[in-house]
């Protein structure tokens, strides 16, 4: 019989947080649920005796804070962090404006930051804890129209890499996940999918087309949230975090293919790179 746990979850009334709230409760353990509104996670979740939804803006440090209190008051602890919220800016570069670029790092890097600065102190005080941060395939690998989403993602990448050292002390330990395309609603939902903001003659045809082409993978996108979800449950309940989990058979392709080009980039120029050390002989 698996330990009960006590899970934490943020954005949770859409997407793929939904499925990993009802996971991780017919697996048995208690969740606290966050949202903008507890309301509609509640509504999206369905009520359970061992569910709390708490509205949560990760934007906000104060609110981060009361609902790590509001976990604790109802279940006594909190086991499991999962930083799921978190929104999409796309477009070009200069197509992106400045106060959006930096709306995408408040939301997805620093909302994570504001929630997981608000539970480390429950956790080291239990002397364990897990931390599951959800980034993305383009967290590992740059890609065409998601400048500010990747530099968010790349952020929470080097962040969860360098936490765990921080962490491991006080039986904390940490896992990114970097899902491919999985079928929720992210493409099409206005809350959290955002257009470029400026209009610029150069780029007008190729964002058409790149929007066009994203709005007509909608439905057709290879993951099931619901199986990441499940394998996301199995992996808490296994004990010992891996460092990272590359979710999806088209992620693990383009993780294992961007591999083996930085190897083939390190080899062009291993010889200049070795000749750059100070010739102490001399």
């Amino acid at each position: 019989m698996t330990e009960k746990k006590v899970w934490l979850i943020t954005g949770a009334g859409r997407g793929m947080g939904i499925d990993i709230a009802q996971k991780a409760l017919a697996a048995g353990h208690s969740v606290v649920a966050t949202g903008r509104s507890a309301e509609k996670v509640l509504q999206a979740i369905g009520a359970h005796e061992n569910l709390l939804t708490v509205a949560l803006d990760i934007t906000d440090p104060n609110a981060a804070v009361a609902a790590a209190k509001s976990a604790v008051d109802r279940f006594g602890r909190i086991d499991v962090l999962v930083n799921n919220a978190g929104n999409f800016y796309a477009g070009y570069f200069e197509n992106i404006s400045a106060d959006q670029f930096r709306a995408q790092m408040e939301t997805n890097f620093f909302g994570p930051l504001n929630v997981t600065r608000a539970i480390l102190p429950v956790m080291r005080r239990q002397r364990s804890g897990q931390v599951i941060t959800i980034t993305s395939t383009a967290g590992l690998i740059g890609q065409e129209f998601v400048v500010a989403y990747a530099a968010s993602k790349f952020a929470l990448e080097g962040w969860m890499e360098s936490l765990r050292y921080d962490v491991a002390p006080y039986g904390i330990c940490t896992m990114s996940v970097e899902p491919g395309f999985f079928r929720t609603e992210l493409l099409v939902e206005e809350a959290s999918m955002i257009w470029p903001e400026l209009e610029i003659a150069d780029y007008a045809e190729r964002t058409a087309q790149t929007i066009a082409g994203w709005k007509g993978m909608h439905g057709k996108q290879g993951g099931d949230p619901a199986k990441l979800a499940a394998a996301l449950v199995t992996l808490s309940d296994a004990g010992e975090l891996p460092l990272r989990f590359v979710a999806g058979a088209d992620a693990m392709a383009a993780v294992e293919a961007n591999l083996q080009t930085v190897k083939e980039q390190i080899d062009v120029h291993r010889g200049l790179s070795a000749s750059l050390a100070f010739d102490d002989a001399n």
